[in-house]
């Protein structure tokens, strides 16, 4: 649904209404979306240290002319 802005103020309820259930309602001014209304969505704290990384033994092992070139020698 787009609405313009003056029907958003007017229609907020029903609009915030419309976004809860789920409904695509972009605001526009003079015909051009400027903003979307989106139901809100409740997310959980982030904990540091979650993230596990496994390195593969072999990670700096490079064939020698890709080694090479990563020190800025030429072949």
């Amino acid at each position: 649904m787009r609405v313009n802005i003056h029907d958003a103020k007017t229609n907020l309820s029903r609009l915030v209404a419309a976004a809860e259930a789920g409904e695509d309602v972009v605001i526009a001014r003079a015909g051009r979306p400027v903003a979307r209304l989106v139901p809100y969505a409740e997310r959980r704290p982030r904990t540091p240290g979650n993230l596990r990384i496994t390195i593969a033994d072999d990670f700096d092992e490079l064939p020698e002319d890709l080694a090479a070139a990563f020190r800025g020698e030429r072949p």
